[in-house]
């Protein structure tokens, strides 16, 4: 999109990925806020059912392809391709989501070449999600060389965890080695924080929930405890992650079904959740209808789901003295009704129920990317200043 006299308008890329997906948002800044030009997603990186679709704010569907996507990086030019076509300006500027930048990377920044070392430093503590993301930062410098590259991490809301929540049982010098509980679904967090504005309460809890589940406790705007811990992995069961579980469980897992790192690492994060529970099924909407048929195994899933979450959600009742907001939010909390209903069983002496008129439970819509694209529009203007 042009400017009448040529000039670029200062548009922002958002670069959301996934396991197998690549969702992404161009911005420009209207009025006081990020407006959005368009917005879309790869799916299904890596299989044969491979797609690329981008519609416009209004939800009118601008280009639809069907392709074998066989990384990010091919999605991502692809991408590029279609904006060209689109007659979009070369970005200004090109935010990342990065779910975990380590101990050393806490806060929201530019991509610089000893941000990219630190992050490299930082493979360990999320070995399945740095990797593709230095990856896809790469490519996209590489796509977009004459655009500013920002890095946006899913911790850095966390940053303001108290002691008593940042450090684990364990030692002093694993504290100092960064052994800590970093918590994620930052960007999701502080997206609500955003729409909320002055309607956000003193006392709040925010549950994302989708493939990824989290629960995080909000006092006057500020994480103050969140169930993920130094990895995604942790907290409440999510579709094919395992959640927290007795560190005696993995012992026994290494000395009697002799499982390595990687082993155990595949096991706990790719077949355990939801999937371990139902044989394979993750999807919410899935084992809603397996339930509804009498499948006890999908029934279990859920069951075990919306008590953690529940449980989870107590919690932090009693950590912050009453709740005076539960959002949920993610493509499980929005959009599966049944879902909440069957969390808020039983939160009734906090004053929280699922579709009453009292306000108090409410479903949003996150908005990541816009959320990144405010942090690179704020950070552009600093570097600025």
């Amino acid at each position: 999109m042009n400017t009448q006299d040529g000039a670029s308008p200062h548009t922002i890329l958002v670069l959301n990925s996934g396991s197998s997906s690549l969702k992404f948002g161009l911005f420009e800044h209207s009025g006081d806020d990020e407006s959005l030009l368009l917005e879309g997603s790869a799916q299904g990186i890596g299989r044969r059912d491979g797609s690329l679709r981008i519609a416009a704010p209004d939800g009118r569907v601008l280009v639809q392809q069907e392709h074998v996507l066989e990384s990010q990086t091919d999605a991502l030019q692809k991408l590029s391709t279609v904006l060209a076509q689109q007659r979009h300006e070369q970005p200004t500027a090109v935010g990342h989501r990065v779910v975990h930048g380590g101990p050393h990377l806490r806060s929201h920044q530019r991509l610089t070449p000893e941000v990219r070392r630190r992050l490299q430093d930082a493979v360990h503590f999320a070995p399945l999600h740095i990797p593709p993301a230095l990856d896809l930062i790469d490519e996209a410098q590489k796509i977009f060389g004459g655009a500013q590259h920002f890095a946006c991490f899913d911790t850095a809301f966390h940053a303001t965890l108290p002691p008593r929540a940042a450090q684990l049982a364990l030692p002093r010098r694993y504290a100092d080695a960064g052994v800590i509980r970093y918590g994620f679904h930052g960007l999701s967090y502080e997206s609500l924080v955003a729409q909320l504005g002055a309607k956000l309460p003193a006392r709040a809890v925010f549950a994302h929930l989708g493939n990824g589940s989290s629960v995080c406790a909000l006092r006057d705007g500020r994480s103050v405890d969140t169930s993920m811990g130094m990895t995604p992995t942790g907290g409440v069961p999510m579709g094919t992650r395992c959640g927290d579980l007795d560190p005696g469980v993995l012992l026994y897992l290494m000395r009697v079904e002799r499982l390595d790192a990687n082993a155990l690492e595949t096991l706990l994060n790719r077949h355990s959740g939801l999937a371990g529970y139902a044989d394979g099924e993750s999807d919410m909407q899935a084992l809603e209808q397996r339930a509804a048929a009498g499948d006890a195994h999908a029934s279990l899933a859920l069951d075990a789901f919306a008590t953690a979450v529940r449980k989870t959600i107590g919690g932090y009742a009693a950590l912050l003295g009453g709740i005076d907001l539960l959002v949920f939010t993610g493509g499980i909390g929005e959009h599966s009704v049944q879902m909440r209903k069957r969390i808020c069983e039983g939160l009734s002496f906090l004053g929280l129920h699922e579709g009453d008129a009292s306000g108090k439970v409410r479903a949003l819509h996150t908005e990541e990317e816009k959320q990144i694209a405010r942090h690179c529009r704020a950070l552009l203007r600093a570097d600025r200043a």
